[in-house]
């Protein structure tokens, strides 16, 4: 089993940054697809960003391709999301998850979720 939990969400003027963490627990979590997600009210949850277990291959959704970064530290099982330049478009509930078998950016792949992080973005 692979526990999740992420941290450093908060409320950000447009055009400012945050650094969200996701800190994981369990044996195979390092050979897990680390994805990020985010879920707006009344809104499905959406991809963000993924990085491969190997740290290699890192996709991001085109909106926020160039502002965000994924990165991903194996030795202490953190993997982290950089926003910059902040729309408040992104404001959501950010969430970690975790894929132990695929390469995905479709929700349904991933087999852990975090309890999520508010990010809000004010205008």
């Amino acid at each position: 089993q692979v526990q999740l939990v992420e941290s450093g969400g908060g409320l950000v003027q447009a055009g400012g940054s945050l650094r969200l963490s996701c800190a994981a627990s369990g044996r195979t979590v390092s050979r897990c697809t680390m994805g990020w997600f985010r879920q707006a009210p009344g809104k499905e949850r959406e991809f963000v960003a993924r990085v491969h277990w190997s740290g290699s291959l890192i996709s991001y959704a085109d909106s926020v391709r160039g502002r965000f970064t994924i990165s991903r530290d194996n030795a202490k099982n953190t993997v982290y999301l950089q926003m910059n330049s902040l729309k408040p478009e992104d404001t959501a509930v950010y969430y970690c998850a975790a894929d132990a078998s695929s390469y995905s950016s479709n929700k349904q792949s991933y087999d852990y979720w975090g309890q999520g992080t508010q990010v809000t973005v004010s205008s």
